[in-house]
């Protein structure tokens, strides 16, 4: 894999040596002039991961940031579902242009905004968005357009394609968030701390994909440079990265680090010479038996670190600078000669290392200005607190390569301090959650890998015991719980939740927006999970009050979905699966009548049970005791207990007035309440036996075969136990049996506090925590660990760890 983007970049140079001069596609008309390139694949995704992101919402306060939002602002009024390139010239004060393809009513704007008007050679449009003029023009079924009419004519007229540019697109992952593609001479300055290494001259150009949610970007790329003498990332031509190691010597109090690796010095600093135009051997003997040299970030001076594979070879590299000037904790430390000698040798990755004292640690020899510098790495690298053992640079390490020719660290400060280098501007961030960002290169061959990650640090709740996951803004109030589905692509979870406006929305289970649908109408119910073709890719199945969806992983409808229903659905979709062999059955029900389908959408002939005497109060509900299969329908007055068939199977020997709670399997029977709150069991010959109980006509009952929870008011029964619990408004409680343990949850909507039990009705350690819905609980990725959703404020979604 390793290879692939090389390989794919070369037969896609090769291809375009004979493509068609005719400008046919939407990436033909890409400006020219453009020194950056942003690739939006999904739109609505873009603007809603863009607007939840937190580094990037840091930043909307900066002058720089606020232009470039002002000039792109007609976005807001775009409708598309294709993927749409804008073009920026920064060379000539922003001005960018951009082409998609053209679908019905792309702009959302009324025609008092437009007005017609005749550029060089072909009609246009002239559009006002705000105080924003934008000029468009259509070309077959692609729209064109500019912040100047210059510059559509230039791409209009123009002959010319940008294949460059055009390459590299095709490289991009389809389904990142956005892509970007920087030539040299785009607006960024550095990608380093170091602001000596511009990326100016680092390489031609650099294209990347990026992964948004809320608390991370991450971030996957190549850059490529055509002159090995010209750009600063070939000094690692014919070298191979090794394991970068500066982590377990750099002091987690630093501001972080930058380490180049090579596995041939030599051939390293020959390549460097022909960068800088010099030919100095110093500090070659010293480095000659290195794999990995690095700067360490302190505000009172940088360090400079080697890693070498001969640690005696490189001490009596030394022998003539070992004059002692003390001890401390049993390493010697001794003064340095030559202090400039690694700014002036390994320029421009090394410019701020005064050198005038060193000590050795195991395979490292680490240079500092002063004693107490290198007391201070000392006592971190015997303490065991540098950043390897730093939980968040071991999360952040994890998500890239452990080989990297160049990799940077960079802690809030160092993160903050590239950021303002880069936008010009002096304002503060409120970085401190983002601990360890990371920025790598992986040279192969004539281009490099590139590779980077910011994510913030998730503050724990309660002594680490209980953490918040992510906390996501949707774009409207929350309408329903949120509820965990399956990802049958890696069997981890990820949660469905729909807004006030009905708009279905699917996220990830690291907060990325996966995509989202406009529904008909609320969801009534949960959410269910069917296999309709049986190959183990799941679908949702739902309805709402008048459709009935089926809907794959990616939003898309399956045919012959949605159902369409003139007459009300009024209870939520039950879904049955009598024999596990996906040979589903849909129960949709309305009003008094039962209306029986199959997963692919057919009426289901000779379910004999078509309609009740009065209205149905529960979706039907299908348990299974032993090897007998029933179908429950409940009404206010009657227990409908049917089989496969819908043919009377058990007859209910004594008529009550039912509530409207569920019927469940409990000790190889049936169970449920009266309206006046009694609990009613009744076996499989129909005997019914009521019990008297402390439930109020509004009363809640869950169960599992063994374990009964009731609530009414402030009143909660687990098994035989009660609790009373604060007078508040509660929801219903949810019982939940994961890994053979029994969770009883309910959550405090007046006082904002989930509540969870184990079956003895013990409360959870270090619950209760914040929360305003019923919960949805499991483990939701690859750890072993329990995850939880719910809502937070009206718009908000929270996910807890349960570590």
């Amino acid at each position: 894999m390793k290879h692939y983007w090389y390989y794919l970049f070369i037969a896609l140079l090769f291809f375009s040596c004979n493509s068609d001069s005719k400008k046919v596609k939407v990436v033909d008309f890409i400006s020219e002039n453009a020194d950056v390139v942003l690739t939006i694949n999904n739109l609505e995704g873009f603007t809603n991961n863009l607007n939840n992101n937190d580094l990037l919402s840091s930043l909307n306060k900066t002058k720089s940031y606020q232009n470039t939002v002002a000039k792109f602002a007609f976005i807001k009024n775009l409708k598309t579902k294709h993927p749409i390139y804008i073009g920026i010239d920064s060379k000539k004060e922003t001005v960018f242009s951009f082409t998609t393809r053209l679908s019905d009513s792309i702009f959302t704007l009324d025609s008092t905004k437009r007005k017609s008007l005749q550029l060089k050679g072909f009609s246009a449009e002239e559009i006002l968005i705000d105080s924003l003029k934008i000029y468009v023009t259509k070309k077959d079924s692609i729209l064109i357009g500019s912040n100047t009419k210059t510059e559509l004519e230039q791409i209009i007229n123009s002959k010319q394609k940008p294949e460059y540019i055009k390459n590299l697109i095709n490289v991009q992952d389809k389904n990142a968030s956005f892509s970007v593609i920087a030539t040299n001479n785009s607006p960024v300055k550095s990608l380093f701390k170091n602001e000596k290494i511009t990326f100016s001259n680092f390489a031609n150009s650099l294209t990347f994909d990026a992964d948004v949610s809320q608390d991370q970007i991450i971030i996957n790329g190549i850059t490529k440079a055509t002159d090995s003498s010209n750009s600063l990332i070939n000094v690692f031509k014919n070298t191979i990265p090794q394991t970068n190691q500066l982590a377990q010597i750099a002091p987690s109090n630093s501001n972080g680090f930058l380490s180049l690796t090579y596995n041939n010095y030599t051939t390293f600093k020959k390549n460097l010479n022909a960068f800088t135009k010099k030919n100095d051997t110093l500090a070659n003997s010293l480095l000659k038996n290195s794999i990995e040299f690095g700067e360490v970030y302190f505000e009172s001076g940088n360090l400079f670190i080697i890693n070498t594979e001969d640690i005696i070879a490189t001490e009596e590299a030394l022998i003539s600078e070992q004059h002692l000037v003390e001890t401390y904790r049993n390493v010697d430390i001794f003064n340095f000669s030559n202090p400039e000698i690694f700014n002036n040798t390994l320029a421009p990755f090394i410019n701020k290392v005064e050198a005038n004292h060193y000590c050795v640690l195991d395979q490292f020899v680490v240079f500092a200005k002063t004693t107490e510098a290198l007391e201070n790495v000392i006592a971190n690298y015997q303490n065991q607190t540098t950043f390897s053992h730093r939980d968040y640079y071991k999360n952040i390490k994890s998500k890239i390569s452990n080989d990297a020719s160049i990799l940077q660290i960079l802690t809030p400060e160092s993160l903050e301090a590239t950021i303002k280098h880069n936008l010009d501007s002096e304002e503060d961030f409120n970085l401190k959650g983002y601990k360890t960002s990371a920025i790598q290169f992986i040279y192969d061959r004539d281009f490099a890998h590139f590779n980077a990650i910011f994510k913030k640090a998730k503050q724990s709740y309660r002594d680490n015991i209980i953490s918040e996951v992510f906390n996501i803004k949707i774009e409207n109030d929350v309408l329903n719980t949120p509820q965990f589905v399956i990802n049958h692509l890696n069997n981890q979870k990820e949660i469905v939740v729909q807004d006030i406006t009905n708009k279905l929305y699917l996220i990830s289970n690291n907060g990325k927006i996966l995509w989202t649908k406009q529904l008909d109408g609320p969801i009534l119910g949960e959410v269910n999970q069917i296999d309709m073709f049986k190959n183990s890719r799941l679908q949702l199945a739902f309805a709402t009050p008048h459709r009935v969806y089926v809907i794959d992983r990616n939003g898309k409808d399956v045919d012959p979905f949605p159902l369409k229903f003139n007459d009300e659905i009024t209870q939520p979709l039950a879904v049955f699966d009598y024999d596990k062999r996906r040979k589903y059955r849909l129960f949709v029900t309305q009003g008094k009548n039962v209306l029986l389908y199959d997963a692919k959408g057919k009426t289901v002939k000779g379910f004999e049970f078509e309609s009740a005497k009065d209205i149905i109060n529960t979706p039907p509900k299908h348990i299974r005791i032993g090897s007998k299969d029933y179908i429950v329908v409940k009404t206010d007055n009657h227990l409908h207990i049917l089989s496969r068939r819908g043919k009377t199977r058990v007859n209910v020997k004594q008529q009550l007035n039912y509530s409207n709670q569920p019927v469940f399997e409990f000790n190889n029977g049936f169970i449920t309440t009266t309206n006046k709150g009694k609990l009613a069991t009744i076996d499989q010959n129909g005997n019914v036996n009521v019990t008297n109980t402390n439930l109020k006509e509004k009363h809640q009952l869950v169960t599992t075969t063994k374990t009964l929870v009731s609530q009414s008011e402030n009143i909660l029964n687990i098994k035989d136990k009660t609790l009373n619990l604060d007078l508040a408004n509660y929801t219903a409680p949810k019982l939940f049996y994961i890994n053979n343990k029994i969770y009883v949850s309910v959550t405090d909507v007046q006082n904002q506090k989930i509540l969870l039990y184990d079956s003895n009705a013990e409360m959870i350690e270090n619950f209760p925590v914040y929360g305003t819905s019923s919960i949805d609980l499991n483990n939701i990725d690859t750890d072993n660990k329990l995850e939880f959703v719910t809502k937070g404020e009206s718009n908000n979604i929270l996910v807890y760890k349960i570590n």
